[in-house]
């Protein structure tokens, strides 16, 4: 018997006024970091000076409160006061009581589906790889793995047209969709991905969340504006994962940094409350830390508030 999220994590992702679970203990970033094992022996921290015979005992500085549109992920009180080291580093996602191991061990391939039907039946949580056609979909995937061969990429956007399940760990899958929006692609072609990927997303019970992949080295693109629009109606939970921001394309406008904004600008006036989105590079390892940290969190509390 597969096992059923509870609808509260998905009203936490999707565009639904948020209902979080009041749990009182929180977790900074660092505590959930060195359990997530992102920290180095290089990168441990000097050992403090003796102190002083009868030196006046300083308090620390308050640490700053952050004030600007966060997403609280369960376990997390609407009210609460998050500080700047509670936030992971490049996104808005605050970490929470649920965020736990996030190192990858292993990964392998699983299995190939033409169908949603044919995907595998077992009660592992899951996350959607989803996104534009060349917006770097297969190099997160090896990014996150850190596995060349995981996902493997293509000079020829579009070629995924199965849904791929790789298994993390042995305990979780990453998904790896098809592409929207391939102009190469023949129009039937297209829209037969886009039916059996919809038929994945509305009937897929152990989906813990989907990480749509967004361009952060070109402006906003509609058809993304679409397929999140897509995901809200049918609450869906989704992570927007900003990919290329090492980049800057010349005569395709603006920054990674602005085009991000103008992006969340467009879409702040569809969600009730801040959806959770990082940035990310698979050239240089951005983000990939935070955001497996992240996963991390919403696949322990589907673990355990799953009926």
């Amino acid at each position: 018997m597969l096992l059923r999220p509870r609808p509260s994590l998905l009203r936490a992702l999707a565009p639904p006024p948020l209902t979080r679970a009041c749990v009182p203990s929180r977790r900074t970033l660092s505590a959930a970091a060195e359990a997530a094992g992102t920290a180095s022996a290089g990168d441990a921290a000097p050992a403090p000076a003796a102190p002083r015979k009868n030196a006046r005992k300083v308090a620390p500085p308050p640490r700053e409160v952050v004030k600007t549109a966060l997403f609280l992920p369960p376990g997390v009180e609407r009210d609460a006061a998050v500080t700047a080291d509670m936030v992971i580093p490049g996104s808005n996602i605050v970490v929470g009581p649920y965020a736990g191991d996030a190192r990858v061990k292993e990964a392998e391939f699983v299995k190939s589906s033409a169908r949603a039907r044919d995907c595998p039946k077992d009660d592992r949580p899951e996350f959607a790889v989803l996104g534009r056609s060349n917006v770097g979909k297969s190099s997160l995937i090896n990014a996150l793995t850190r596995r060349k061969e995981a996902a493997l990429t293509s000079k020829k956007p579009g070629k995924t047209q199965t849904i791929n399940h790789f298994l993390v760990n042995k305990s979780w899958y990453l998904v790896d969709l098809p592409g929207y929006g391939f102009a190469a692609a023949s129009q039937s072609a297209r829209m037969d991905w886009s039916s059996f990927t919809k038929g994945y997303f509305l009937n897929r019970d152990t989906l813990v969340g989907v990480l749509l992949l967004i361009d952060a080295s070109i402006p906003p693109q509609k058809i993304d504006l679409d397929c999140a629009n897509w995901l809200g109606r049918n609450n869906i939970g989704l992570t927007f994962v900003f990919t290329k921001c090492d980049k800057v394309k010349k005569g395709k406008g603006g920054r990674p940094d602005e085009n991000i904004k103008v992006f969340q600008e467009t879409i702040s006036g569809l969600y009730p409350d801040p959806p959770p989105w990082i940035m990310t590079s698979s050239v240089t390892g951005l983000g990939r830390d935070g955001l497996l940290l992240h996963m991390s969190q919403l696949r322990n509390y589907w673990d355990n508030e799953a009926v």
